[in-house]
């Protein structure tokens, strides 16, 4: 059975965040060439379910998980 991630909020101060921005900004990778390869070869999910669109536009409360850690979208 997987492992729950823990989850961190991340205050993004704003209405909504890009997937590639956000794992930036929240630390779960630390260059853009990696979060690029991560999402495309599909080892990020968002809210549960893989998303290989960089661009995607993130909500509030939306969770995404890389590598057994999570971070949750927060104003």
């Amino acid at each position: 059975m997987a492992e729950t991630p823990r989850i961190i909020d991340v205050s993004i101060g704003s209405d909504g965040i890009r997937l590639g921005q956000f794992m930036k900004f929240a630390g779960l990778l630390d260059s853009g060439g990696d979060v690029k390869e991560a999402i495309i070869d599909g080892f990020v999910t968002v809210n549960g379910e893989v998303d290989r669109r960089r661009g995607r536009q993130l909500q509030h409360d939306d969770i995404v998980v890389f590598d057994g850690r999570g971070a949750r979208v927060r104003p």
